[in-house]
């Protein structure tokens, strides 16, 4: 049986048994496994409970050209996991690696540490009393009674059955007084040139082309809605001869999807448009104007061949735009249905571009020397584990990151990590445009603002406000609004704010106080010792 799945029935063994420990982790993310660690090293008890069969999240599921932001201000254990990458390829660290090597060093994390790690569970109900989480239960029937749970999923199930406050979408830019919240429609990965959006072009009547609305957002700029930005798999691909396996034709393949892309690749030129057959891959790829970000991991074998985390790039391309939506809210056997929609569109977006006639030569000979690696994520058909779920939920606690903190115009005080990324908004949506009588496609939700500077996290983001879940850390689906989470939900930061929670989590033991009254001059120093970075440093 394939694992390529987010959820099956199979996975599913029934039993009643019941856990005792100190600390139960949901999700086993990067930013799990980094709280996990540290509550052991601690000499607590811990569980990790994780949805599917794989540890490490996206970090292990693909997306392997690291989105770090500043490097100075990554510490603690979450840079000695790029320390160990390094280690592999004969560095001091690493930033870009091969998913099995992260694999690796998590296994290793695993194992040295003795962390008790259950797949294939997903959550059913959670037991609460006096606003304490007592236990959880899983699908088939497995219970966990713990002190200190976390939700480290990249979903925040686990807060959300807590009765946790929490928000999905974008929020209005009125909400917190911002300017890249909201519906935004901006001119990266965007259409440059009219692209007809009807079925049969010209033809309102004939229906729209699929991935597309007939509203014209443009004049609802900066409103908040239900829309979640696109998702899609950070694909390892090769050039190697001797792994590489061509694209196949899905079996659910389906043209109407990929109508938008032919009539795209068409309209910015043809076959005599800058040809290039390049023995060099990345000067091939830039020259063929290929969809997709083709990053070269530092693997080149003696003969020039590689391996890449491939991303969504320009106005059409890995990015299943507006299949999002749902995820959230939606059952685990919808999810899976959502799941395999990413996974068919995708598929069958790279054979469309490598075999159909009516795309440009020049694409079609750039795709076709690339196909899936032979060596990676060989129980999941060569394909990623991991869906990217770029964002989902979103806790509201006491302190919300906003774009005010990316622009220091708001400076947490309680640091326990810092962010420093792009405030990185994929697109939500595709809209139809009128003008002068021509229809024409446009994106929406692309922003790409840095931030003025790396900017701290607060602890009071990480845990629910005062009055809700009083034993509940959520370091991955933590507080802060839309545009804000985009730059401070990178993997690097996940392993932060996993390893401060793990710490917090010991001192909130320690003390038998709520997450809430836990003093920050007492983590503070625990944070330090552990070579966490919580300012800007003097020399950067």
């Amino acid at each position: 049986m394939s694992n390529l799945k987010y959820f099956h029935r199979d996975w599913i063994e029934p039993t009643t048994e019941i856990i005792e420990t100190d600390v139960c982790i949901y999700g086993g993310s990067s930013g799990g496994a980094a709280a996990a660690v540290t509550v052991a090293r601690a000499g607590l008890r811990v569980v990790i409970l994780q949805p599917g069969q794989h540890i490490g999240g996206m970090t292990t599921g693909g997306l392997g050209w690291t989105d770090f932001g500043r490097k100075y201000v990554i510490g603690g254990l979450s840079r000695s996991f790029y320390n160990q990458v390094g280690r592999h390829y004969g560095q001091n660290e690493e930033w870009q690696f091969e998913p099995h090597v992260a694999d690796a060093v998590f296994d290793a994390w695993i194992s040295e540490n003795g962390i008790d790690v259950r797949y294939g569970q997903y959550l059913d109900a959670v037991e609460s009393i006096d606003q304490r989480i007592v236990s959880i239960t899983l699908l088939g029937g497995l219970r966990v009674r713990a002190r200190i749970f976390m939700d480290c999923s990249y979903e925040g199930d686990l807060m959300a059955k807590a009765g946790v406050s929490f928000h999905v979408g974008r929020e209005a830019n009125e909400i917190y007084g911002e300017t890249l919240n909201g519906i935004q429609v901006r001119e990266k990965h965007q259409f440059g040139l009219t692209v007809d959006p009807y079925v049969e072009p010209g033809d309102p009547d004939s229906g729209l082309l699929p991935q597309i609305e007939e509203t014209d957002l443009a004049a609802r700029q900066g409103e908040g809605d239900h829309r979640v930005q696109a998702y899609c798999f950070r694909v390892c691909m090769t050039d190697d001869p001797a792994l590489k396996i061509d694209w196949t034709k899905p079996d659910a393949f389906d043209p109407a999807q990929y109508v938008l892309a032919t009539r795209w690749f068409n309209t910015v030129g043809g076959d005599s448009q800058n040809p290039n057959h390049s023995a060099d891959p990345v000067a091939h790829i830039r020259d063929s104007g290929v969809p997709g970000k083709f990053d070269i991991f530092p693997n080149r074998t003696p003969g020039g061949y590689c391996k890449t985390d491939t991303n969504n790039h320009g106005p059409i391309s890995s990015d299943f735009i507006g299949r999002s939506w749902g995820w959230p809210a939606a059952s685990y056997e919808e999810r899976e249905a959502i799941f395999q929609a990413h996974v068919n569109y995708q598929r069958g977006l790279y054979w469309h571009l490598a075999n159909e006639p009516a795309i440009p030569r020049r694409v079609r000979d750039a795709y076709s020397r690339w196909g899936l690696s032979s060596d990676e994520f060989t129980d999941t058909e060569h394909w990623p584990h991991q869906l990217y779920i770029r964002e989902c939920r979103r806790m509201i606690g006491d302190y919300v990151i906003t774009e005010h903190d990316c622009y220091q115009k708001s400076v947490a005080e309680d640091s326990i990590g810092m962010g420093s990324y792009t405030m990185d908004s994929h697109n939500c949506s595709r809209f139809v445009r009128v003008e002068g009588g021509v229809a024409r496609v446009l994106n929406e939700g692309d922003v790409q603002i840095p931030p003025t500077d790396p900017y701290p996290v607060s602890y009071r983001s990480i845990v629910p406000k005062r009055g809700e879940t009083a034993n509940l850390f959520i370091p991955v689906c933590f507080s802060a609004s839309h545009i804000s989470y985009g730059s401070a939900r990178m993997e690097p930061v996940f392993m932060v704010l996993g390893e401060s929670a793990g710490l917090a989590a010991r001192l909130c033991l320690d003390a038998d106080c709520d997450t809430q009254d836990l003093p920050y001059d007492e983590l503070r120093p625990e944070l330090l010792k552990a070579a966490q970075i919580l300012e800007l440093p003097d020399t950067r």
